[in-house]
């Protein structure tokens, strides 16, 4: 892998094997190999982007497609009407790892609360 090559890149290209979900001319979408809920389901855009927020400043209508195709995974996988979390880690301090935008599509059992509750 070049230096400049991610991951994703490579799986993407078919070099390294992957549980495909879904894919199309713009985003593919496969399973996490170290899953947080009963269904963890990454979303990439083909083209890398390091980040969401790259992403969204250089091309919102590809950060729309990856959006679009979490849903679709979320139809895919029984649990658009239970409910789904779609997170984007942002570099490394939120815990990103691979540097090719990503969004985790997490559902398919109750998650909880996101963050600390309240202290009311």
């Amino acid at each position: 892998m070049s230096e400049d090559e991610t991951l994703f890149e490579r799986i993407i290209a078919g070099e390294i094997p992957a549980d495909v979900v879904y894919q199309d001319d713009t985003t593919f979408a496969f399973r996490d190999i170290r899953p947080q809920a009963r269904v963890h389901v990454l979303v990439v855009p083909r083209k890398r982007y390091r980040n969401v927020a790259e992403l969204a400043a250089a091309d919102p209508r590809l950060l729309g497609d990856v959006v679009a195709t979490a849903r679709k995974v979320a139809e895919l996988e029984g649990i658009l009407e239970s409910g789904y979390r779609l997170v984007f880690n942002t570099d490394r301090d939120a815990g990103q790892t691979v540097f090719h935008v990503h969004a985790h599509v997490l559902g398919g059992e109750p998650l909880g609360l996101f963050g600390a509750p309240d202290e009311d």
